[in-house]
């Protein structure tokens, strides 16, 4: 493994510098990071994320590397987040209640795309309208809209509409939206705002989904605003987007489906910004997950079909990420029925014993020592449940069993032997779990780290407990699988950094077009990672280094390096690579435009709420780039830029009939780029 430094290595800051702070809320810890262009990294501070209340963890980490810089709050010229706020949301199926305005759609197109499982009980609205693929329109009707206002002005917190090919002509959904402004001021998504792709029913459902997400960010937003002012900190907030681009605040508060994987974006500019390498594959472990991708000619790889986050594949532009549930807080568990059986990890995640016991001490190492003085070990030892700490409120709607065995679990830890009465209640605390309502306490690779003296954050007494305990359970012959709690953490973390290997492999082979796991799973490829002796020598081997990324790469990654055939680099400050990579990102924004030929040498110019015709083709195409260019460069203003720098592509599609050029659609696109402005 290969250690970097930083460039520029921490020293004291002068009055005169300009501070940058990065945040980042993930799903075990907010992060937190003040940079200067001078210094780098000034100081760096953590706080356990508070999933009720995430303003409370983000205080936390602010408050903690402001103590630790020692300046003057007022010296911080911007501040940027990224956030897993809206990804959670997704993945688990909150956000506001929301009614979906379809315009020239019929009730068959909501079978496409999942629309319909994501639309769930929301209430749902079919106008008459649309428009065709040149942009003729329809007749509107937005009577029946007219109607139900009224009810739903109360019943909805927003709308999001989306009209047939609203991307060639939006003025129906703009006609919508105002409708809709005006009878109950809250607030709408119209899909040409979002996107500027063809497919109806994914635009809808993209634009379903940001319409869920608004009041949650705005919510985010103003309390880190709020805070931030009460430190003294008057400095422009920006919001890392999905594809690792930085945001106005004001921008990501009306299109907050762009900020989903927000966070692993950030870690991929942050990893570039530390090693300088332009080709890597980047994995980052955390508590919960490993996020895996690729940097390709120093830029994240995006996802071509858009992000698929929670199930359901959006619009999104977005880092091509791949998620497994792998981290220092898995679950360690032990296969069933095997003579010599393996140690599995995840994908769930469990509150580290040796966690727990920090806060809650005595109550979690009495139920260790009790249940190793019994001569026989238990299926549940080392286990433990408790409240997550959510509101009471969130706890509607359990079933009879379900609420019997809620009442059951309190704040503080309590043994599983002493609360379960039969293992037909595993399927209901399960699903307590599931809902967020109770955590599981156990035996993780974060505990086996404490145990081995390698991590010393928490309780360690307590994790050799827990240690202790699963090296008691006994494989198929009827043998402890241990001898001591340190062998069989060293077997842990030996299976964690091996399974890490698997998945930037799976990563890798699905990037060439296999697929990932089978090919992992195969014989050839699992001997050649294990490095199988053989008259056939099997090796396998990644075309770039390893990135490693999280508070404990330095750990896991010590011997990743043979595994995948390539050097692992773990930068100096890889534990808030997320958050520096919150404030060393750039604004980037791009407006679209299409020109096509309704009729024969008729040229039509479509961008957003701009529709223009041209009898010549050249100026079609001329008035399209100019179009997108100031379009690009008001956007970039928007989003929080003065000095952006602008990039035109142009895509003229023709076809060759009886010798003659024949001239189909033509796609051009501006970008704009450049640094966020800073207070002054």
């Amino acid at each position: 493994m290969q250690q970097f430094q930083s460039k520029n290595p921490p020293m004291n800051v002068s009055a005169a510098s300009s501070l940058f702070l990065g945040i980042d809320t993930g799903g075990t810890y907010t992060d937190a990071v003040l940079w200067s262009e001078q210094a780098g990294v000034v100081a760096k501070a953590k706080s356990l994320t508070t999933r009720h209340d995430l303003a409370v963890g983000i205080s936390g980490a602010v408050d903690a590397v402001l103590s630790k810089a020692a300046v003057d709050p007022g010296t911080i010229k911007l501040a940027s987040m990224s956030t897993t706020l809206a990804t959670n949301a997704l993945v688990e199926g909150q956000g506001g209640r929301v009614a979906l305005v379809m315009i020239g759609f019929g009730e068959e197109d909501l079978a496409r795309d999942g629309l319909k499982s994501a639309l769930g009980s929301d209430p749902v609205i079919f106008c008459a309208g649309g428009h065709d693929v040149h942009g003729n329109a329809a007749r509107l009707d937005l009577s029946l809209l007219e109607a139900v206002l009224p009810e739903l002005a109360g019943s909805v917190s927003g709308f999001a509409v989306c009209a047939y090919f609203a991307t060639r002509n939006p003025a129906h959904e703009i006609a919508a939206r105002e409708l809709i402004r005006e009878r109950t001021g809250l607030p709408v998504t119209a899909s040409h705002e979002l996107s500027a792709k063809l497919g109806g029913p994914r635009r809808a459902l993209t634009t379903l989904l940001n319409a869920r997400l608004i009041s949650m960010i705005d919510r985010l937003i103003a309390a880190t605003e709020g805070f931030l002012d009460r430190r003294g900190i008057h400095a422009p907030l920006m919001v890392v987007r999905g594809d690792g681009a930085l945001v106005s605040a004001a921008f990501a508060r009306q299109r907050p489906i762009e900020t989903i994987l927000s966070g692993p974006a950030a870690s991929l500019v942050g990893a570039r910004h530390m090693t300088g390498l332009d080709d890597a594959v980047v994995s980052d472990i955390g508590g919960t997950t490993t996020d895996v991708a690729v940097l390709d000619k120093g830029r994240p790889r995006l996802d071509p079909e858009g992000a698929t986050v929670g199930g359901y594949r959006t619009m999104v532009e977005a880092v091509a990420m791949r998620t497994f549930g792998l981290g220092g807080d898995s679950e360690v568990a032990l296969e069933d029925g095997a003579l010599s059986p393996r140690i599995l990890l995840g994908p769930r995640r469990v509150v580290p014993v040796s966690l727990a016991a920090v806060a809650h001490g005595e109550a979690v190492t009495e139920v260790l020592e009790r249940q190793l003085r019994a001569v026989n070990p238990g299926r549940t030892d080392g286990r433990l449940v408790m409240r997550t700490g959510v509101p009471d409120r969130l706890a509607a709607g359990l079933s009879a069993a379900e609420t019997r065995l809620f009442d059951l679990v309190t704040p503080a830890p309590q043994a599983l032997d002493r609360v379960l009465s039969s293992n037909a209640q595993m399927a209901t605390l399960n699903r307590l779990v599931a809902r967020g309502l109770v955590h599981l306490v156990g035996f993780t690779p974060s505990d086996a780290a404490h145990t081995l003296g390698r991590q010393a954050n928490w309780n360690a007494a307590a994790a050799r407990l827990a240690a202790e305990l699963f090296a008691r359970r006994r494989d198929g012959r009827g043998q402890v699988i241990a001898e001591t709690p340190e062998a069989i953490s060293e077997r842990v973390l030996a299976t964690l950094t091996r399974l890490s290997a698997e998945v930037i492999l799976e990563t890798a082979f699905e990037e060439d077009g296999l697929d990932g796991a089978a090919t992992v799973a195969h014989a050839l490829v699992q001997r050649a990672v294990g490095a199988h002796p053989g008259i056939a020598r099997l090796t396998v081997a990644l075309d770039r280094p390893v990135i490693g990324l999280g508070a404990s790469a330095p750990l896991h990654y010590a011997s990743l390096a043979p595994l995948v055939g390539n050097h692992c680099i773990v930068p100096e400050d890889t534990d808030v690579a997320n958050a520096l990579g919150a404030v060393v990102g750039q604004v980037r924004v791009s407006a679209e435009a299409t020109v096509s030929q309704p009729q024969e040498g008729l040229f039509r110019l479509s961008s957003d709420d701009h529709i223009r015709d041209f009898l010549d083709e050249d100026k079609a195409l001329e008035a399209a780039e100019q179009h997108v260019r100031a379009r690009a460069m008001e956007r970039a203003v928007l989003a929080g830029t003065d000095t952006a720098e602008l990039a035109v592509f142009r895509d003229v599609r023709t076809a060759t009939v009886e010798g003659q050029r024949k001239f189909i659609e033509a796609h051009i696109v501006a970008t704009a780029s450049g640094r966020p402005r800073i207070a002054v």
